[in-house]
């Protein structure tokens, strides 16, 4: 185990002398007590010091310049390589001295070291992001990590498998595994290097409230070992403080959470409900209404003794029984009363309301809400959210949504973008165990939301669409210990900002919010989607995967009336990593002997005109499915019918006949074998309605519908990365029971 009480020391140390960083001498002594190696050195500071460190230390040396002011010592003439003599290295410090003279930089003196052997350049860094903490990263040197940006990082701490994905990332890994005749590095020594950063006993880990950015650059790696050559720490300047999310106040943080009050409500109290019917609350009792919700509910307003035809009380304190869920869309400012007043008398608030905070006002405001949630031991949702959609509990945010039960689980931090997510999904034929918006996140947040769907039974598939996440740090834990044992699908809001402005080191600068994301869903087997249709498509796909079911090997069948499409689909799959493999002669010769006409392709794709399909009324189609089912047993089959052209034969029987024939296949294709469905419509009124006609008939089958092929290639992308990171730890023995 390391000495982590000399680095810690060390670091203290630096901490009491006002230093934001350690210097090289001191960067490289904490990097050695947690096992990497380090060239020999000497501190020097004057030239009567010389002759007493090369008597031991062996040439060649490098002179490097020792000052809190430089950042970039190669940049500032502060490094000389290749001296021998004393009166050169003498030189050199003049020269330096000189230098920070004129610049008016402090000079703390100079390290003196042996040069490294020659080998390849690698980049280890670390900083402490915002809101998952210490972060790794690798990458190789010089135009790898200048020009390519060509790093891979991930959130401490990190296993071995961790690292050794974080190299295979690397376009520049190749070099390093004797690509080009280039000296081969075994992958087991950057590995052990950056276990020694970020794995469970690393610097970064057990110094991770001390440490605000490393780098060590180069680490210079060859058969021989690893050896740091320079390396830079920064401190945090508010060390001490807890975890990444500790500004995130929580006041039902020692209450146990339990979500099904809030899914499946005995009583709701709903605030914000005018006389005018023209509140908030008027609309939410009408959704109630609308879904069948069977409960309670009990209108709040200080005067009306009654509202939208119920009984109405004056506080939450009135009601006759205990609410499970109160509904609040009032002023900003009557919300805090409203609460405390309800005297213990209410298990789950939500807040519609805004002002508590946005945009930098209503801190005190924020406070007081915070207050009265604690004061009634109450779980607070919000503020300014939508609330929640659960079919279960037939209690809806939006109008019209479907009551069907499903098994998908959504939260997120958008309100408008909840409500798209449940019409769109619902179109596209998601049903849902609950949707939650989360607004604000003063208290539920979304790890706990993240846990409730990972712990629910009714869910199997989850969903989150996040902007600003406040416990992170748990968030990437649960998603850790789950090891992807429920798909989750991510949607983050504002990736592309860079994540750290002003950073101090190579690394920080090369850490964006956007790589932490991407690190996260590696690290963690989550789909990080990028656009919304992409998360839905995802979704879709990964609804309707059989938690029994082998994993996807990444082959894929493609079937349809496509031709030119067909061709770009393959294209498309093949960039992101799915294979259409060319059929076997075996399965080529069973083909030819179903004696398909002339002018259609019995290749992968597949490619059946629509006069040759519409012959013998989709039998054909039927036939060949069958065969290569059968024969290839692929991942997955995908059937793509073009509609405008279908649609043109027999009155559109023929599209009736192609359908029943996919719903036929999926009832009897063979184990581990997938059936995807895409019609393809120009969005013209009467093609849209037979293909949600005909859309719904093979949803209910169980078969996946997708609109394009684009859309399909997403999904099976994102099943086989699912595939691959339960398999990966199933070999490694990380597999969840």
């Amino acid at each position: 185990m390391p000495s982590s009480s000399a680095a810690a020391s060390l670091i203290e140390q630096a901490r009491r002398n006002g230093r934001g960083s350690l210097d090289e001498p001191a960067a490289k002594r904490v990097l050695s007590s947690y096992g990497l190696r380090v060239p020999r050195s000497a501190v020097v500071q004057s030239h009567d010091d010389v002759p007493r460190a090369l008597d031991t230390l062996r040439g060649p040396l490098a002179l490097k310049l020792i000052s809190p002011d430089v950042l970039h010592k190669s940049d500032f003439g502060g490094v000389r390589l290749g001296l021998r003599q004393p009166g050169d290295i003498r030189a050199c410090m003049d020269d330096m001295s000189a230098r920070c003279g004129q610049a008016g930089y402090r000079l703390d003196g100079f390290l003196l070291e042996e040069q490294a052997a020659p080998g390849h350049e690698v980049v280890i860094g670390g900083l402490r992001d915002p809101s998952f903490g210490q972060v790794v990263m690798v990458g190789l040197g010089g135009v790898f990590v200048e020009v390519m940006r060509d790093v891979a990082f991930r959130v401490c701490p990190i296993t071995p498998l961790d690292a050794r994905d974080m190299l295979d990332e690397l376009q520049g890994a190749a070099l390093l595994r004797g690509a080009r005749g280039q000296a081969r590095v075994p992958d087991e020594i950057v590995i052990d290097a950056l276990l020694a950063v970020g794995g469970e006993n690393g610097l970064l880990t057990r110094n991770a409230d001390s440490i605000a950015e490393l780098d060590i650059n180069p680490l210079i790696v060859s058969p021989d070992g690893a050896v740091a050559v320079d390396a830079r720490l920064v401190l945090r300047s508010d060390a001490g403080s807890p975890c990444p999310d500790a500004h995130c106040e929580s006041p039902g943080a020692a209450m146990p959470a339990d979500f099904g009050p809030l899914f499946r409500p005995a009583a709701i109290a709903v605030a914000g409900v005018s006389s005018k019917s023209a509140g908030q609350g008027n609309k939410f009792i009408r959704r109630l209404r609308a879904a069948g919700y069977p409960g309670a509910v009990y209108p709040i307003h200080p005067v009306e003794t009654r509202l939208e035809g119920l009984p109405a009380y004056p506080s939450l304190a009135d009601t006759p029984r205990p609410v499970d869920y109160a509904f609040v869309a009032i002023p900003a400012e009557a919300v805090p009363p409203l609460l405390a007043s309800a005297r213990n008398r209410v298990r789950y608030a939500q807040v519609m309301s805004s002002g508590f905070g946005e945009g930098g006002r209503g801190g005190a405001l924020r406070a007081s809400l915070l207050q009265a949630a604690r004061a009634g031991s109450m779980r607070l949702l919000g503020p300014n959210c939508m609330g929640i959609y659960s079919p279960s509990g037939r209690v809806n945010f939006t109008d019209g949504a479907m009551t069907e039960v499903g098994t998908v689980g959504v939260l997120s931090q958008s309100g408008g973008l909840s409500i798209d997510i449940v019409r769109s999904g619902e179109y596209r034929g998601l049903r849902f165990s609950g949707v939650v918006s989360l607004g604000n996140c003063l208290d539920v947040g979304a790890a706990d939301l993240l846990q409730h769907y990972l712990d629910d039974p009714g869910t199997r598939v989850i969903g989150a669409y996040i902007e600003d996440i406040r416990d992170g740090r748990r968030f990437f834990e649960l998603l850790r210990d789950a090891r992807a044992r429920k798909p989750v699908v991510l949607l983050k809001g504002g990736r592309t900002r860079q994540g750290q402005r002003a950073a101090a080191s190579h690394t920080g600068s090369l850490a964006g919010n956007d790589q932490v994301w991407r690190a996260l869903a590696a690290q963690t087997g989550s789909i990080l989607a990028d656009t919304m249709e992409e998360f839905i498509d995802a979704l879709v796909a990964l609804e309707h995967e059989d938690a029994n079911a082998a994993a996807f090997d990444g082959r894929a069948i493609l079937f349809g009336n496509g031709g030119g499409a067909s061709v770009l689909a393959a294209d498309a799959l093949g960039r992101l990593g799915v294979d259409v493999p060319p059929l076997r002669p075996d399965t080529v010769c069973a083909l030819e002997r179903l004696g398909i006409p002339a002018g259609a392709g019995i290749e992968n794709p597949l490619d059946v005109p629509a006069n040759i399909l519409q012959r013998d009324h989709g039998a054909l189609a039927r036939r060949i499915l069958d065969t290569v089912a059968a024969t290839e047993r692929p991942g997955a089959i995908v059937m793509h019918l073009n509609l405008p052209v279908i649609l043109g034969y027999r009155e559109g029987e023929l599209l009736d006949e192609l359908v029943q024939a996919a719903v036929g296949l999926k009832a009897a294709l063979p184990a581990g074998v997938r059936l995807f469905l895409v019609l393809r419509s120009t969005g013209q009124p009467h093609l849209e309605a037979k293909r949600q006609a005909h859309a719904a008939l093979a949803m209910r089958a169980g078969i996946p519908v997708f609109l394009g092929l684009p859309a399909v290639a997403r999904a099976l992308a994102a099943l086989r990365r699912h595939s691959l990171f339960r398999a990966s730890r199933a070999t490694a023995g990380e597999h969840p029971a």
